[in-house]
């Protein structure tokens, strides 16, 4: 059965969750009789449960542990498996007492170092003196029930949420913590504080082998256990290696220098690019890397017959003088001339550097008015929270709606379809386009719409959802307890602005690479899901 387990080691592995997998199918295995072989020339383990008996009984006697009810006998459909020679089935109570620790508060402990006191889920502190007088396994009681710990010093204190466990002398305390684990005692956990019931741990059915396989089987465990702690710190190296190559080569297109560079620079990405993009974080990073291509302009050629996007500003202007001069828009002060230093990459032909709010008008939402509830049934009128915005569009989940009262209170904060949405508190920076379904509805103040015209809107928004528009937004956030992205802030960053006919060009590009990379996403999974259902089968072979 190790065999079986080695050999198959980068398969388990692999598998999602597969090395945490791989740690409960030792310990399955362990408790099962299959991990290791058995000796014909062990004392059986009912020689070992007559002596347990006995302990218990001089316990009792003396009073440093409680008397038990009797236990139930086991029944046949009890038995989850055939067990070894020489193993025997009891109820976990025949074997192991859980016993309560005392109360010791926060203010009455030491904290001298001398000997740790164990709370439900570890130790929280340290006393000068100990209440518990040998190596235990401390079971949490309350809060973290089930939640296990092995206590080696040569003594401690256990607080009263969590109960102790002194292995009967002829029992290993290292193979009943590894038994332990294996028995669901957190799933006995009941109540809001969940809380562990000692009796019913009690009625457990466990199988107890022969002391000197239980030794046999803490070294076997302890050697695969060690293993899979070498193979987790060489998947942490490896993926942490893999994601700063990734890195490297995507930031060489974005730094390249000119046209031969770039082209270079994607000849090496291209060549190893069944190799790189394998994990979900290096596609995530290969699409923010084909969003700063594109509003770079190295995403797509340009064209000479396009009109520059200087003809555009100026289309922008005057529509803006229009629009104040009919009433319908305020006078905007003039935006701060854009330094060189705001500057990071030089532009392509016919695109201009832009500030966004000489596109466009930023606007914020609106909170609901004092005291006003949302209405208890769905009405015509949505208010749309930050939670609704995802994955740059709208969502319809857990809406919240208003009447008509709070609607005509707050009539002007609305969000139009042809407007693009940006989240300024709690996910800050998420921007995204509006549904036509949730055209004219209400908005929280903790996100902001941007109203342009001239301009492709899904343009608009993929340029401000780059790494570069994302880090201006990310250094104009306030540090408070609470951050937010100013409305000033965001219309005072930086754009470089394309012809328009260029945008549609990016746009199209764009959403033809992100379909590519989501393919990749869904091959990756399906790769997993394989990889998972050949890991499961294993699994079942071994334990079967």
């Amino acid at each position: 059965m190790t065999a079986l387990l080695t050999d198959n080691l980068p398969l388990l592995a692999g598998a999602p969750n597969g090395i945490k997998k791989l740690r409960e199918l030792i310990l399955e295995l362990a408790v099962r009789g299959k991990l290791v072989p058995q000796d014909p020339s062990d004392e059986p383990a009912s020689e070992l449960l007559k002596r347990i008996a006995e302990e218990k009984a001089r316990l009792v006697a003396e009073g440093k542990i409680k008397k038990q009810k009797p236990l139930a006998e086991i029944e046949e459909e009890e038995k989850p498996f055939e067990l070894p020679n020489g193993w025997v089935w009891r109820r976990f109570g025949e074997v192991f007492s859980l016993e309560y620790g005392d109360n010791l508060p926060a203010d009455k402990r030491s904290n001298t170092g001398e000997y740790p006191v164990y709370g439900s889920n570890g130790v929280v502190g340290t006393h000068s003196t100990c209440f518990v007088d040998s190596p235990c396994i401390v079971v949490g009681r309350k809060g973290s029930a089930g939640a296990l710990n092995l206590c080696l010093s040569r003594g401690c204190c256990v607080t009263d949420v969590a109960y102790y466990c002194i292995p009967p002398s002829a029992f290993s305390l290292d193979y009943a913590f590894k038994l332990f684990h294996t028995l669901g005692l957190d799933s006995l956990g009941k109540g809001i504080k969940p809380g562990l019931n000692r009796n019913e741990a009690y009625e457990l059915v466990v199988a107890a082998p022969p002391l000197a396989e239980q030794h046999r089987i803490v070294a076997k465990v302890d050697e695969l256990m060690a293993l899979c702690d070498r193979l987790e710190a060489q998947q942490a190296d490896a993926e942490s290696a893999h994601a700063q190559l990734v890195q490297a080569l995507l930031d060489s297109l974005t730094q390249a220098s000119d046209a031969e560079d770039f082209a270079q620079n994607w000849r090496r990405l291209a060549e190893h690019f069944h190799t790189l993009f394998t994990t979900e974080p290096s596609i995530d990073a290969l699409k923010q890397t084909l969003l700063q291509l594109a509003v770079m302009g190295k995403l797509v050629p340009q064209d000479p017959n396009d009109e520059p996007a200087s003809e555009l500003l100026k289309r922008i202007t005057e529509e803006k003088a229009r629009l104040v001069a009919e009433g319908k828009l305020k006078k905007q002060k003039p935006s701060p001339e854009i330094g060189e230093e705001e500057k990071p990459f030089q532009l392509p032909a016919g695109w201009e550097w832009v500030r966004l709010g000489s596109l466009s008008q930023v606007k914020g939402g609106k909170r609901l008015p004092a005291g006003t509830a949302f209405a208890p049934a769905k009405t015509p009128h949505v208010y749309i929270q930050v939670t609704n915005m995802k994955d740059g569009t709208i969502i319809d989940e857990n809406l919240k709606y208003i009447d008509e009262v709070t609607k005509a209170a707050i009539k002007q904060y609305t969000i139009s379809k042809d407007d693009v949405y940006i989240t300024i508190a709690g996910t800050i920076g998420d921007v995204g386009i509006v549904p036509e379904h949730f055209d004219g509805m209400n908005l929280t103040e903790n996100a902001a719409k941007i109203v342009f015209q001239k301009i492709d809107r899904r343009w608009l928004q993929k340029a401000l959802s780059s790494q570069f528009a994302q880090r201006q937004f990310s250094d104009s956030t306030n540090q408070l307890a609470q951050p937010k992205l100013a409305l000033h802030r965001i219309a005072g960053s930086v754009l470089a602005l394309p012809p328009l006919a260029e945008q549609h060009r990016i746009v199209a590009k764009v959403d033809q690479l992100m379909a590519l990379c989501d393919q990749l996403k869904t091959r990756l999974t399906q790769a997993r899901q394989l990889n998972e259902q050949l890991a499961n089968t294993l699994v079942e072979h071994a334990v079967a």
